[in-house]
């Protein structure tokens, strides 16, 4: 790589870019599970309702745990799968929960179902957190917070109509030379997004530990929001540039996310999984990485 190549990829942030994120110590964790058994194409196994029956459970615990800010358990649309988040106060949160709840409920959910990846996000995610997902041998990418924005002071956005989507972009060829130009590319999304799309509400770059890779996390405030950005907004117009230096590895979209956004991203070949909000639950107050209720 060139020297003018190298002052091309590193540019200053912008102002909206460049404010200090407020999450803290904060964890979150979003994932995919999938039956061990698959069902037909109109039919779920058997091991599906087991799986989810074991999920339920195992939110029942996690939302009686102090350590856990907010949990998710999302029926997957058009797949036979659970999209699982929680958000959690901190380092030792995480480990107490995979050393407890995790654990009591590990076995029986292995005997029906498998994990697929899990996108882990802070500020900083300290190797413990990494230690104590990876001892369940749970496939994981853990990413530290790069930039981005979050609007109207951090507040929550309504569950009802708000979708989150949580993705991983991995350099082709896992080339460590491209990094840089795909943190590039993000920046120019997020600092175009944050002006044009008034109803994307949190951009976040966070950058993967031990691979040329990001995650990004995006919350749009409704469906219409979410349209536009895929097919006249920044995800139109860049992912042109990205999928000349990257691949996406998996989207995750959770909330109620209509027939439309699915037919748009299968348009922009993302590897989806889409589900709607199923039990959940948010601590009073909330959380500075999902929004604040106070």
């Amino acid at each position: 790589m060139t020297t003018t190549q190298i002052d091309t990829w590193h540019k200053p942030l912008p102002s909206q870019l460049a404010e200090s994120s407020r999450i803290g110590a904060e964890i979150s964790i979003t994932g995919k599970w999938v039956p061990k058994t698959a069902g037909g194409l109109f039919r779920k196994s058997p091991d599906s309702k087991e799986m989810l029956q074991e999920w339920e459970d195992i939110h029942a615990g996690a939302r009686t745990d102090p350590g856990i800010l907010a949990t998710e358990i999302n029926h997957a649309v058009g797949a036979d799968a659970v999209l699982v988040h929680h958000i959690f106060r901190d380092a030792d949160a995480v480990r107490h929960y995979f050393s407890t709840t995790a654990t009591k409920h590990m076995q029986a959910l292995l005997r029906v179902a498998k994990p697929e990846h899990h996108l882990v996000r802070g500020i900083t995610v300290p190797a413990a957190v990494r230690e104590a997902i990876s001892a369940k041998s749970v496939p994981a990418s853990f990413g530290d917070y790069l930039y981005g924005y979050v609007k109207d002071n951090y507040r929550l956005p309504d569950p009802k109509t708000a979708i989150q989507v949580t993705a991983k972009w991995t350099c082709a060829e896992n080339d460590p030379e491209r990094l840089d130009e795909l943190k590039y590319w993000w920046q120019q999304v997020a600092a175009e997004a944050h002006q044009i799309e008034k109803g994307l509400s949190r951009f976040e770059v966070f950058q993967v530990h031990g691979e040329n890779a990001v995650i990004t996390h995006e919350t749009f405030d409704n469906t219409s929001e979410l349209q536009f950005h895929l097919a006249k907004g920044t995800a139109h117009k860049y992912k042109k540039h990205l999928d000349k230096i990257a691949a996406p590895e998996c989207y995750f979209f959770r909330g109620p996310v209509a027939w439309t956004i699915r037919t748009y991203s299968k348009f922009l070949h993302l590897p989806a999984t889409y589900s709607n909000l199923g039990s959940n639950f948010i601590t009073p107050g909330g959380s500075m990485s999902a929004g604040r209720t106070d």
